[in-house]
């Protein structure tokens, strides 16, 4: 296992204590033993692991200036874009489709010396909250290998767990970084929509989508953030917001700071031992000079109804371009078949249950008669929702919340049923639907073994105190220390 943090390693690399392939090999040979227990990687590129190290282990000797996550190891989610290296999403219809390009933040990251190792396997096309809707099978939970990581970036949330990397990306639709960054016990960050390009992810939601990192710790996915964030010409929605170091300061505390609780929210159908855990962390940042107020949220209850809607119109018209005429998937049976039925069968055989669920839904709601009575009145409650949290900023600081209402589900206990699935995202998808930034740190454990997340959402732009919080909680707890026995 590879037990510094990535600046840790970043240090020890510029200081010559040890070597960027040193590093990477321990990496690979820690994904070797791990990972058939797990299943957490779709694609581990030892080859072009070693070769990047190499060269980061060259330039060090030349006295070359290293970047700030140089020959850190680095896992991707599988639906991030690199040049050459297949990128799957997780289904059938991308399984052969190798990007002829990087996406902005897979640059980032490389330009900044870490080093990928690979890709991690998700929910398909980032659709779930178990990564049970993988065509490449379930990711494992590191805690407890017959509970979910959480999805949809439940293989990067478990890679982190497991001790492989360090650092990982996810993508952040409805809670799909934080979420199972709180089900294995480790930092998740989704950054303010726009904050991060998010050109080469494979989209689903496009209003909804941000890339943002999982680590083990705030100071490490603050440098993550620092690297990715910006504004980038190739994707409109980016932000020209200015981008500062995003690491907490040394002597980072918690007073004078007013976190927010949506009580009649956070106490309805929340787990015994996750509302424990999550009152204790309150009481844990109060102790230390942080203030806690009531807040309402009276339109959260209508988060989840509006999340599936707009969410699955969005993946119903950007997944409609997988039709097997131009790359990806083409079904075997369309050697003669008129080009509609190429089209219908390329897409039946090539798309996987829940991923054609949110289309059909998409679609129905988008469809003439409909869209007034579905589409648009979701956006009005969006709307709704996003004046909630800004008189709610008017008071606080922060808003607090469970990053989820269960602590990590058995692996087939919610697959029959997609509404209780769905529900799992409870309180996350506000964050999304208002292009929020939110954090999950791990605030504590369910029966000793299934770990909690504690979530907070800032203001636009304003990671920074996130951060800066999440880092003095850690300094106050030792949650995130804690690490799985596999």
């Amino acid at each position: 296992m590879l037990p510094s943090s990535a600046r840790a390693i970043r240090e020890a690399i510029a200081a010559g204590r040890v070597s960027a392939v040193e590093v990477c090999r321990a990496a690979l040979t820690r994904i070797d033993t791990v990972d058939p227990s797990l299943n957490a990687f779709n694609l581990v590129d030892a080859d072009r692991a070693l070769a990047s190290a190499a060269a980061i282990d060259r330039r060090r000797t030349a006295g070359e200036p290293l970047g700030p996550l140089a020959g850190v190891p680095v896992a991707l989610k599988d639906n991030l874009c690199v040049r050459g290296m297949r990128t799957t999403a997780s289904s059938r219809i991308l399984e052969r489709f190798v990007p002829p390009y990087d996406a902005t933040a897979v640059a980032r990251l490389e330009a900044a010396g870490a080093v990928v190792v690979g890709k991690t396997n998700c929910d398909e096309f980032a659709m779930g909250s178990s990564n049970e809707n993988s065509a490449c099978g379930p990711v494992r939970n590191p805690w407890a290998p017959d509970r979910t990581p959480g999805g949809s970036s439940g293989g990067s949330a478990a890679a982190v767990a497991a001790g492989c990397v360090p650092l990982a990306l996810g993508s952040d639709t409805g809670g799909s970084i934080r979420q199972p960054a709180a089900f294995c016990g480790v930092v998740g960050l989704k950054p303010t929509y726009g904050r991060v390009s998010r050109y080469g992810l494979l989209a689903f939601a496009s209003s909804l989508d941000q890339i943002g990192p999982i680590a083990r710790t705030a100071a490490d996915a603050a440098l993550v953030l620092s690297v990715i964030a910006g504004v980038d010409r190739a994707d409109a929605t980016s932000s020209h917001e200015p981008v500062a170091d995003f690491t907490p300061p040394p002597a980072v505390d918690v007073h004078g700071v007013r976190i927010g609780i949506p009580r009649a929210f956070v106490t309805s159908g929340v787990d015994a031992g996750v509302r424990r855990a999550f009152e204790a962390a309150l009481e844990t940042l109060r102790s230390a000079g942080a203030s806690l107020v009531d807040i309402e949220l009276p339109h959260a209850k209508y988060a989840i109804p509006v999340y599936y809607l707009v969410a699955t119109a969005e993946a119903s018209s950007n997944l409609a371009r997988y039709d097997g005429v131009r790359y990806g998937y083409r079904s075997a049976r369309a050697a003669d078949a008129s080009f509609r039925d190429m089209y219908s069968r390329t897409r039946d055989e090539g798309f996987g249950p829940e991923v054609k669920r949110r289309i059909m839904l998409g679609t129905y709601v988008l469809s003439a008669g409909y869209y007034d009575a579905f589409y648009l009145k979701a956006q009005q409650v969006r709307t709704l929702l996003r004046g909630d949290y800004q008189r709610a900023f008017e008071q606080v600081d922060v808003v607090a919340m469970p990053t989820s209402p269960i602590p990590p589900f058995r692996l087939g206990e919610k697959t029959a049923d997609p509404l209780q699935m769905y529900l799992a995202d409870v309180f996350t998808v506000s964050a999304n639907l208002a292009g929020l930034p939110a954090i999950s740190v791990p605030c504590g454990f369910v029966d000793g073994t299934l770990p909690v997340g504690l979530q907070l959402t800032g203001r636009m732009f304003d990671e920074s105190t996130l951060l800066r919080i999440a880092e003095a909680y850690e300094r106050l707890t030792a949650w995130h220390a804690r690490t799985p026995s596999i």
